[in-house]
C-alpha cells in the first residue's frame, strides 16, 4: 500500500513542497509517480522519511543526512532505526530527570524552602555532550568551558543554574502567552539572553566583547533545529520564539 503526497505530508507535519524537495534532491524518491504527477510512498519510502526527519531535528543539513543514510544503507533499516530510539530514549530519560529536578525547585520555593543544590540539576551533566561540542566547536572551546565550570565554587555552579532555569521559564512563558517577537517583552529577553551568553568562555566576541551576531543567529537555529535545546524553552513553539526575538534585538543593534 502506498500513500499520496498530501496524506504523508499531513501525517508528519511536513509540506508536500518540501517532500517534493528531498525527491528533487535524490533524498526521497517516491515509490512511483501517478498519471496525474502525484507522488506516491509506499512502506520502505516511509521509513527511509522517518530516518530523515529524526536526522532533521537533530539539526543535521539535507547533504548531511543523504551522507549518513547513504553510509548505512547496506544496514537493515530496523537495526538503524534501533539506534535513534536508543538515543531518544536516552533523551526521554535525561528530560525526564530534568523536569523532575524543575519541579522539585519550583515545589521547594512555593513552600518558601531553600532548594537543595544536589536535586536542582539532575539531568544537566555538561560533560554528556563532549564529543558534540568538540566536533562542532573544536577541542579548545570545550576545554575552556569545562575548566571555567569545574573552576566555579558550588554556590557559584548553584547561581548559574538558577540563572539558566529563570531565563528558560521566562521564555517558555512568554511562549506560552503568544508574545510577539518584537514586543518589548521578547526584547528585553533577547537582550538578558545576549547578557547571558556574554558571560560564557569560548563565545565568539566582537572588539568590545559581546557576541557575535553570526553566532547569536546560529544558536538561535540551533534551538529551533535541536529538539534537546528547544526543550529548554518549552518545545518548538517556545525555540521559534527565542530564535525571531534574537533576530530582532540583533536588527535594533546595527
Amino acid at each position: 500500500m502506498d500513500y499520496p503526497i498530501s496524506t504523508v505530508a499531513r501525517l508528519t507535519g511536513t509540506t508536500s513542497r518540501a517532500l517534493r524537495h528531498y525527491g528533487d534532491i535524490g533524498l526521497l524518491a517516491p515509490s512511483r509517480v501517478g498519471t496525474n504527477g502525484y507522488r506516491y510512498y509506499d512502506s520502505a519510502a516511509l521509513v527511509r522519511l522517518q530516518r530523515i526527519l529524526l536526522l532533521r531535528n537533530l539539526g543535521l543539513s539535507l547533504p548531511a543526512i543523504a551522507e549518513v543514510i547513504d553510509d548505512t544503507r547496506a544496514e537493515a533499516p530496523a537495526s538503524v532505526l534501533r539506534a535513534h530510539l536508543d538515543f531518544l530514549r536516552g533523551e526521554q530519560e535525561r528530560l525526564g530527570r530534568q523536569i523532575t529536578a524543575v519541579l522539585t525547585t519550583v515545589e521547594a520555593l512555593e513552600r518558601g524552602e531553600e532548594p537543595m543544590p544536589e536535586d536542582m540539576f539532575d539531568g544537566f551533566d555538561h560533560t554528556r555532550y563532549r564529543d558534540e561540542v568538540e566536533e562542532r566547536w573544536g577541542r579548545e572551546a570545550y576545554a575552556e568551558g569545562d575548566a571555567w565550570w569545574r573552576g566555579k565554587s558550588q554556590e557559584e555552579k548553584d547561581a548559574f543554574g538558577r540563572e539558566v532555569a529563570d531565563l528558560n521559564a521566562a521564555w517558555t512563558d512568554a511562549a506560552s502567552r503568544g508574545i510577539a517577537p518584537a514586543s518589548d517583552e521578547a526584547i528585553a529577553l533577547a537582550g538578558r539572553h545576549v547578557a547571558w551568553l556574554t558571560g560564557i568562555p569560548g563565545t565568539p566576541r566582537n572588539e568590545d566583547g559581546s557576541p557575535h551576531a553570526d553566532y547569536v543567529r546560529g544558536l538561535g537555529e540551533m534551538y529551533v533545529a535541536d529538539p534537546r535545546f528547544a526543550a529548554n524553552y518549552g518545545g518548538h513553539q517556545g525555540a521559534e520564539l527565542v530564535r525571531a526575538a534574537l533576530a530582532e534585538w540583533l536588527g535594533r543593534q546595527s
